[in-house]
């Protein structure tokens, strides 16, 4: 091989390795680079959790200031707008639970057996089209919602509580937001509880059928206990999401704080009551401006109470399963 071949050869080599160490850096820097923006994005998640705990933690110590703890915790009437006010947050804790315990008694049901049916029985074509069209249905606002439960549920609740039962029912009550609600989040429970049960393996319906259970028993006592994990983080999430809903409750409870249990009466949320305040002409500063924060600690402790339920369950049925 002459001289010059052999330099050409050599460089062509230190060409190649040159080349290759740029890749290997670009890729170090591609890495680094997107670690940064993950590691970004964790963090500012946080960093807003943070900030809105801090806002409600800050306005509500100066209402509380104004209102000691335990009469916002004992006091059985909530009317901090009114010339006597008094600032018992009870009324707007029953309906916020009474309307959510409504609404899970529908989507918890419906949406299970639906994602049953989506993912064990339904074949393949038909649930290409029903799981988006279900899922459609959490796409819709939520003030149609709202206007749905007021012109269309409520009066038909109405008409059998006076045809049937011979009761006058209220105009806006916690069963039609409640029921409304409930339609609402059924997307909710059917979609992630569908997810969780087509995740269960193969070979845990074949063992199943293998051992002469029906498709029914292998359902119910096999795919369904296996998927529990998922299936309950589909619970804890309709229940958030039902605590959290505004324009629902909002137009069709009644806006009327009241501490009952029963759902055919009307009531006041929590989340409905803060619409009220802060679209009204409360001034900034004022003890009744102040009371939508330390309202929405209290749903914000509420939801975290059933999210640290929900993990601990999930924790306990992966352990059982």
């Amino acid at each position: 091989m002459s001289h010059a071949a052999t330099s050409t050869m050599t460089a062509r080599v230190a060409s190649g390795r040159r080349s290759g160490s740029l890749t290997r850096t670009n890729v170090r820097l591609g890495e680094r680079v997107a670690e940064a923006l993950l590691l970004l994005a964790a963090v500012s998640s946080v960093a807003i959790t943070v900030g809105i705990v801090g806002v409600l933690v800050f306005e509500s110590v100066s209402f509380f200031r104004h209102v000691p703890l335990l009469d916002f915790l004992t006091q059985r009437e909530w009317t901090p707008l009114f010339a006597d006010a008094k600032f018992g947050i009870a009324p707007l804790v029953a309906g916020t639970l009474v309307t959510t315990l409504v609404a899970l008694l529908l989507a918890v049901p419906v949406g299970t057996v639906v994602s049953m049916w989506l993912s064990e029985y339904a074949p393949r074509r038909v649930r290409e089209w029903v799981k988006p069209a279900l899922e459609l249905l959490s796409a819709v606002p939520t003030v149609v919602y709202g206007y749905f439960a007021l012109l269309l549920v409520i009066p038909a609740l109405q008409w059998i509580a006076s045809k049937v039962f011979s009761y006058d029912l209220p105009g806006s009550n916690m069963l039609g937001a409640g029921l409304v609600m409930g339609v609402m989040i059924v997307p909710y429970v059917a979609s992630l509880s569908e997810d969780a049960m087509r995740s269960v393996p193969q070979n845990l319906r074949e063992g199943a059928y293998a051992m002469g259970a029906t498709r029914m028993q292998t359902a119910w006592k096999v795919v369904f206990p296996a998927s529990i994990s998922g299936v309950t983080a589909a619970y804890i999430l309709a229940i958030s999401r039902a605590l959290g809903e505004t324009m629902v409750v909002a137009i069709a409870a009644g806006n009327r704080p009241t501490l009952t249990a029963n759902p055919l009466q009307p009531a006041q949320t929590i989340t409905a009551f803060i619409v009220q305040v802060s679209l009204g002409d409360q001034q900034h500063g004022s003890i009744g401006y102040q009371s939508i924060f330390a309202a929405g600690l209290t749903l914000m402790l509420m939801t975290l109470v059933f999210n640290i339920a929900g993990f601990y369950l999930r924790r306990r049925f992966r352990e059982a399963y």
